[in-house]
């Protein structure tokens, strides 16, 4: 089986060396690049498994890359920045990032929420990738929301996990602990602040009251429920 192959997206050399170095050793094919342009060209030929993006790039704003790979590719996005400020990891989680990591930071940290992200099922066979709900199609293949109308409103790739989850479990209650085992990524503040994020943005797109949503509903202290009612097609 072939290895999954993860991106280096970083300026600093001694960055993308202690990465690269860190994931062949535990069994990935990597590649690396300083600049973006260099990076986005290679998307022409072969998509990564995961991309390792650092914010701070000579040639572009890495957010605007992150939420490019986000809504465009289908790879898991993981940021990893110097900046360390609870806003900048707020604004990478609502760009669409899958999770945040900050300089300096330990290989081995950098692995396994690698690993976590690929556990991860990134496809399902037991739907197709078009789903009705309340007025509402979800295109999974193309990660846009129609709302029937005409207007057509992109999702990201980490969004589009977090709306699935829901719509195959309708009017079920979904704990944080099967979130976090079915979709990945490492438990704590992390991974809550990126499920929080994600929601938010979907109530938004799915244009539900912050303060009265219909259709994603918090449970406090147990998760969420989904109460629409959904068509598979």
């Amino acid at each position: 089986m072939t290895q999954p192959l993860v991106t280096i997206v970083d300026d600093e050399p001694e960055i993308r060396r202690i990465l690269t170095d860190a994931l062949e050793e535990a069994g990935f094919r990597t590649q690396s690049f300083s600049r973006a342009r260099e990076f986005e060209a290679s998307l022409k030929r072969v998509t990564p498994d995961v991309c390792l993006v650092d914010l701070s790039l000579p040639d572009t704003d890495g957010l605007a890359l992150v939420h490019r790979l986000a809504l465009e590719q289908g790879a898991a996005v993981i940021i990893i920045s110097g900046r360390a400020q609870v806003q900048d990891r707020v604004t990478g989680l609502e760009l669409g990032a899958d999770d945040y990591i900050t300089k300096p930071f330990d290989p081995a940290e950098v692995v396994a929420r690698i690993r976590a992200r690929l556990r991860a099922p990134r496809a399902r066979p037991t739907h197709s990738d078009v789903a009705h709900f309340n007025g509402w199609t979800a295109y999974f293949d193309r990660y846009i929301l129609d709302d029937g109308a005409g207007t057509e409103t992109p999702f990201s790739h980490a969004e589009g996990e977090v709306l699935r989850l829901f719509l195959e479990s309708p009017k079920r209650l979904i704990s944080r602990a099967h979130m976090q085992e079915t979709l990945g990524g490492a438990a704590g503040d992390s991974f809550d602040r990126a499920m929080d994020v994600r929601i938010s943005r979907l109530r938004t797109k799915l244009g539900e009251d912050p303060k009265n949503p219909k259709l994603i509903k918090t449970i406090y202290g147990a998760g969420y429920i989904f109460l629409g009612d959904v068509v598979w097609q």
